[in-house]
């Protein structure tokens, strides 16, 4: 079955609201990558402003529950508006139950990141419902797994 989680995201200020977080609840962060680490993609280059912003962060706070989050920045800024920043982020158990959320959920609305494989391992994509929520799918396999957003 399937793991929902909350994804938080941020203008700039996701490292200071994420060890704030952590000064609360305690525990550490499994992961944190910066846009500056994400590898090269075709097209694509990080501005320079945006290299030590945040493209991912977790903080586990139960077995069943991690806080995620990430900075927003270049093409995605635009779309940042507090009230707005946050993305119901699910963890399936296969491929197939990925899929079939996904299909599920996003029909009707508008896919911003169609079901692929990525440069973290997992198998992942993001859509807004016709509701207007923002979902994340995310898939790890087990034999790929690194961390993941």
């Amino acid at each position: 079955m399937a793991t929902v989680n909350v994804y938080l995201t941020f203008n700039g200020n996701c490292m200071q609201a994420f060890d704030f977080y952590k000064s609360v609840f305690g525990g550490e962060f499994p992961y944190v990558g910066t846009f500056g680490e994400m590898p090269p993609m075709e097209g694509k280059e990080t501005p320079e402003e945006d290299k030590d912003k945040i493209m991912h962060i977790s903080l586990p706070i139960s077995r069943e529950t991690i806080l995620m989050g990430s900075d927003t920045g270049g093409e995605w800024a635009s779309h940042y508006k507090e009230g707005n920043n946050f993305s119901i982020s699910i963890n399936a158990e296969s491929k197939e139950e990925a899929d079939k959320l996904f299909n599920g959920l996003s029909e009707g609305g508008k896919v911003t990141m169609p079901m692929s494989d990525t440069f973290w391992g997992a198998y992942f994509g993001m859509f807004t419902d016709k509701f207007g929520i923002s979902w994340m799918v995310n898939y790890d396999d087990p034999a790929k797994t690194q961390q993941h957003p």
